[in-house]
């Protein structure tokens, strides 16, 4: 018979073993989760889940974009350069001649969802009619008969495919030209010609120098911990502020008398730079300004220019970057 001893150790053995497997189960289970294989998604899945998410318009623009040009250069006999584009292309039959007319610019302005993995598309199309064809059209009366570009568009229907390609489902469809959009309502007051003894005015003068025509320091311009480095190689010689525009000023701009430390402002601004070649360009900045040490710094160049709804308004009221 085992003696009082000998059973006590046994059930502190048993005791300690128990509280062991209760400690180590979490742990085993975490190291069985990190030392599993890595979950692999074929390449081909993650292409067609990519490229045909509603999100991506990249993909049937750009397509899009290279079948219309095929389409508007080819011509009789050419029909064969459209079948990397339409799987239908060889029941296509071309009348006009190949090469009567170029393609000078593309580019997709519209891509809507008409289903799953299908798209329409519009593009706009600088086309331009060959010199002979242009003359021939003169003579016979018909037409503009010049050999200017016209503006021309597209729709375009696209379809991914299950492997991730893109194919056209039919040939072009030209169609007018989208109705003008309302111009946009910005966020400034009346724009008023630049003062020169504005000392945002000369901030702005000594940074647009700097940053478009390579001249001066634009660090000394710029507020500190904000980043922006200047277009190179400078496509201007000369740069003048011309006109400015700011948030919560009826008309111009709102500087007072003095420059309180930490003030903001939004402006919009009108430069007018000149080229290499001595063509002035008109270009127009959207600006954020921070007063430092009694002088005006810029604190962003803006992507956009403030526009006017109260949201829009709200949302960069007071941001600097």
């Amino acid at each position: 018979m085992a003696s009082l001893g000998a059973s006590a150790n046994a059930v502190a053995v048993m005791r300690r073993s128990m509280w062991a497997m209760l400690v180590a189960g979490p742990v085993l289970g975490v190291w069985a989760l990190l030392s599993s294989p890595d979950v692999v998604v074929p390449a081909s899945q993650a292409v067609r889940e990519n490229r045909s998410g509603p999100q991506d318009a990249a993909g049937p623009g750009g397509f899009a974009e290279l079948f219309l040009s095929a389409y508007l250069t080819a011509g009789e006999g050419a029909e064969a350069s459209l079948a990397p584009f339409l799987p239908t292309a060889r029941d296509v039959v071309l009348e006009a001649k190949a090469g009567s007319q170029s393609v000078e610019r593309l580019a997709a302005v519209k891509v809507r969802r008409a289903g799953g993995g299908y798209w329409s598309v519009t593009v706009a199309a600088l086309v331009k009619p060959s010199a002979k064809e242009g003359r021939a059209g003169a003579g016979g009366g018909s037409g503009s008969g010049g050999t200017e570009a016209a503006l021309r568009y597209f729709q375009v229907p696209v379809k991914a495919s299950k492997g991730g390609a893109w194919s056209a489902v039919s040939l072009p469809a030209e169609v007018g030209a989208p109705p003008p959009s309302e111009p946009a309502a910005l966020g400034y007051g009346q724009s008023a010609p630049a003062k020169g003894s504005d000392a945002a005015t000369q901030t702005l003068s000594g940074f647009f120098s700097a940053f478009l025509a390579g001249a001066g320091d634009l660090d000394r311009y710029v507020f500190p911990g904000t980043s922006l480095a200047p277009v190179s190689p400078p496509p201007y010689q000369r740069v003048e502020v011309r006109a400015l525009a700011e948030v919560g000023s009826a008309s111009g701009t709102a500087e007072g008398p003095g420059i309180g430390q930490g003030q903001k402002r939004r402006l919009l601004v009108d430069v007018a730079a000149t080229d290499l070649g001595e063509q002035k360009r008109p270009l127009a900045y959207a600006v954020s300004l921070v007063a430092r040490d009694g002088r005006w710094e810029i604190a962003s160049v803006e992507g956009a220019p403030v526009l006017g709804s109260p949201g829009s308004k709200q949302e960069v009221e007071g941001e600097v970057r």
